[in-house]
């Protein structure tokens, strides 16, 4: 099982159960009796725990609304996918023909679905301890400088040159609405993308509320993008 040996490489690990690693990386699309929707599961309830108390020693000073939104961030497709492509999981996951020649193996949710399925195979065979180890090393790996700040910062720039390439235009964000005392207002913000609303998103201040628009506007793209392939 060369594709499960060469990962087991680059996670450092070497699984006593060749058969949970073997349904970690098959995809459903194999029509096999088995596939990794399971492990996936549990690999997301893992990581959800793992990222968190990660979160929450290396930030001491954070709220738990700035740890919730951090780890809002990591734990999702689009940061389980980074993690995924740093240890070149797409390599090695079995997927049918026709997802190979549907560039399968480079598409967000099946790379991501499959890095939650080897968490969730690691944790099954060697305990939390090594999810723990696995997940911190691509955490500093993949995120050198991560704050609060850094993780959000791209989303605009990113929404930005994704729009510019698909439609030529860019997006714009409009207040809908202002709530609450000037000490602690809440800002509800829509981005709009060609005149159409895309999403909308609330936060403590105007930047931040624009922010999590445009996150959430990458996602519904992203979906999109996935649904025409």
């Amino acid at each position: 099982m060369d594709q499960g040996c060469s990962l087991e490489d680059r996670i450092g690990y070497r699984f006593k159960s060749r058969e949970l690693l073997e349904e970690a990386l098959t995809h459903k699309s194999c029509k096999k009796p088995y596939n990794n929707e399971r492990l996936e599961f549990l690999g997301d309830a893992v990581l959800d725990l793992v990222v968190g108390e990660y979160l929450y020693k290396k930030f001491p000073k954070y709220h738990e609304g700035d740890l919730s939104k951090l780890r809002a961030s990591i734990v999702n497709e689009k940061g389980f996918q980074k993690f995924a492509q740093a240890l070149s999981l797409g390599d090695c996951i079995y997927i049918s023909a026709a997802e190979e020649n549907n560039e399968g193996r480079q598409k967000a949710s099946i790379c991501s679905n499959a890095f939650e399925a080897v968490m969730g195979a690691v944790y099954l065979d060697g305990g939390l301890a090594e999810v723990e180890r696995i997940t911190t090393g691509l955490l500093e790996s993949v995120y050198p400088d991560l704050t609060l700040n850094s993780i959000f910062r791209d989303y605009k720039t990113t929404l930005q040159e994704v729009t510019q390439a698909r439609v030529g235009v860019t997006p714009e964000y409009q207040l809908l609405k202002a709530t609450g005392p000037d000490h602690k207002k809440e800002f509800e913000i829509m981005v709009k993308v060609a005149g159409k609303g895309l999403a909308t998103a609330k936060g403590k201040s105007k930047k931040e509320a624009q922010q999590e628009a445009a996150r959430k506007a990458l996602e519904i793209l992203e979906k999109d993008k996935d649904g025409d392939q």
